[in-house]
């Protein structure tokens, strides 16, 4: 029988071997070879689907290249600007041709795709939207706001009705596990740990998150009252109307040009651009235009070895721990200062500019990254742009920075900290029936034990320790903003604000997006011309493939649950898997405005 067992093991590991050495040979010819450049037609339509998120940039993934090509060219903001700078100068490029539905971006995201549509229209070619069955939502139709002409089949949906943020709170389900959150925190409107220990938002968590509706509403009123010529007011008043027959509504009221199908846009576009009727309209996809060199676009690069590097840095703050129910996401110190060294050791670098989307996270991990960044400006200038949301220890990592730059909607501030804890003591004694002796030697040996409630002392010892940190985080801001620390407490004290908010209060330097952070930093090194060099670097395709297989098999297993859910449960384990004791410079709640 042991031979048998033995013969079987042998064979099984033969066959995977096998298998792997295949997968090897199949990487390297696949990364070996690639697509020849497209060759554009004259008179070509750029076509792109705009769908879903727009993140600021697709990570480079090996593995994702070798069974979908073209993964790397998704829709993401550094890719629209590319395509679209490429396309304004491209004379074979005769109009853009936008096909849309439901868009959910962030604000700071899509005013600054807004912004690169705007750019291209200063070439004079034209823009076309349409939609499908799906319809569009506010914020398809805010991009669609600056196209030439935008159409619509005439039994769809169009979402124009305001705003809505919503809370999830876990107190009731808590309660009824038997869990109780031991809640330790500085500042009234560090309200991250309302959602654990109320059944609704508190008047200051109200109160900020008015503001970020607000200031979503007013750069989408704007958007619909310039392309319409009705005042805000005016437009105000159709987003109060009863959205009954809303497509019809848009038609009525200059919102949308026409109905049309998606064959009957093509027939437009083709007269429009003087196409013979016989003749099929030639039209060239977003993802295959971008491999199309700036160079045979018409696009001059300039001729210097200056160079700019944006290092994007996106995702909770966390410590090098290896093993994280966020898988390989997030920003750690480690990977974080490798990317900064190479930025800072490069000669032809001449500026950094950190690229900040993290609603914060570990407080001792957002000090090694404020640490990090303090040093490279003394060898360099970094300049920190803020993306969708730079928040507690996203923001106090920005506080390293030279320059602190934040879109309009950018979520920031939330200058506070707190330590969310747990004690199981109803669930495991009394519920499942487990019971614990504990011997210790020392006084506070068992501290952070959560088997039992806190005593008043150590109540009092963590509360001081959360306090201390707090003070911490207003020294590194009273620092770098030129603030007394009663200046930065009276702004702090866990408030979140958005990007214009943030400039009034004086934390921050300019409202600005990565473009604009790039130009700052290209004066500050005082070069001229430069090109830019982004970071994180690709992956070799065999470190991709031997470093991420528990990344691919994670992800795997949990594609099958729906995106809210999945986002609470990751939230919930977050908290319970982390080392005890950790204090969190971490966003009050997660906000999307929609």
């Amino acid at each position: 029988m042991q031979f048998f067992k033995t013969f079987l093991a042998s064979i099984l590991g033969t066959i995977l071997g096998v298998l792997i050495l295949v997968l090897i040979l199949f990487a390297t010819l696949v990364s070996s070879s690639s697509e020849p450049e497209p060759y554009i037609r004259s008179n070509t339509v750029l076509t792109m689907n705009i769908s879903g998120d727009i993140p600021t940039r697709v990570s480079d993934d090996p593995i994702e290249e070798l069974f979908n090509p073209g993964a790397t060219h998704r829709m993401s903001l550094q890719n629209l600007k590319s395509n679209l700078d490429k396309a304004a100068a491209d004379d074979n490029i005769q109009a853009v041709w936008v096909k849309t539905n439901q868009v959910l971006a962030s604000w700071a995201n899509l005013e600054t795709a807004y912004r690169y549509f705007e750019e291209f229209k200063e070439s004079g070619k034209p823009i076309y939207f349409s939609t499908d069955d799906i319809g569009m939502n506010e914020k398809s139709y805010y991009l669609a706001s600056l196209a030439d002409s935008i159409f619509t089949p005439p039994v769809t949906n169009f979402e124009f009705d305001g705003f809505v943020a919503q809370f999830t709170f876990y107190s009731d389900m808590l309660d009824k596990i038997g869990i109780e959150p031991e809640i330790f925190r500085v500042g009234k409107y560090k309200s991250a740990v309302e959602p654990y220990i109320n059944e609704s938002s508190s008047p200051e968590s109200r109160e900020q998150t008015r503001e970020i509706l607000g200031t979503a509403t007013n750069t989408f009123v704007e958007a619909v009252a310039k392309r319409t010529g009705k005042s805000n007011e005016e437009v105000d008043e159709l987003l109060n109307s009863a959205p009954i027959e809303r497509v019809e509504f848009a038609i009525e009221n200059g919102l949308i040009d026409a109905y049309a199908y998606v064959d009957e846009v093509e027939e437009i576009i083709k007269e429009r651009l003087e196409v013979d009727e016989d003749t099929e309209l030639q039209t060239v996809g977003f993802s295959r235009y971008s491999r199309v060199t700036a160079n045979s676009a018409g696009l001059d690069l300039p001729d210097t070895s200056d160079r700019i590097a944006v290092i994007y840095s996106s995702g909770i703050i966390l410590p090098d721990l290896g093993d994280s129910p966020f898988g390989s996401a997030g920003i750690t110190p480690k990977k974080f200062k490798n990317q900064l060294d190479s930025a800072v050791e490069d000669d032809n670098v001449k500026a950094i500019v950190v690229h900040i989307d993290s609603p914060g996270g570990s407080a001792t991990s957002s000090d090694l990254l404020w640490h990090y960044i303090k040093q490279a400006t003394e060898k360099k200038p970094v300049i920190a742009s803020m993306g969708t949301v730079a928040a507690s220890g996203g923001y106090y990592m920005a506080m390293g920075a030279d320059t602190v730059l934040a879109g309009e909607n950018t979520i920031t501030g939330s200058i506070g900290i707190f330590n969310l804890l747990f004690n199981a003591e109803e669930l495991v004694s009394d519920k499942i029936g487990i019971d614990y002796e504990t011997l210790k030697t020392h006084e506070y040996a068992d501290l952070l034990n959560l088997t039992r409630p806190f005593t008043p002392a150590e109540r009092r010892i963590i509360q001081q320790n959360v306090e201390s940190g707090y003070e911490t985080f207003l020294q590194r801001v009273a620092e770098a903003r030129g603030m007394t620390r009663d200046e930065t407490h009276e702004v702090a004290q866990g408030r979140v604000y958005t990007g214009v908010a943030a400039l009034n209060a004086g934390l921050i330097d300019e409202v600005g997006d990565l473009d604009r952070a790039i130009e700052v930093a290209a004066e500050m090194a005082e070069i001229d011309t430069y090109r830019i060099d982004t970071y994180p670097k690709k992956e070799d395709i065999f470190e991709a493939l031997f470093s991420s297989s528990n990344a691919k098999i994670q992800s795997m297993m949990t594609s099958w649950v729906p995106n809210n859910l999945l986002e609470e449960a990751r939230t919930v384990q977050f908290y319970m898997n982390q080392p005890n004791g950790q204090n969190w410079m971490l966003l009050p709640i997660q906000f999307e405005v929609n």
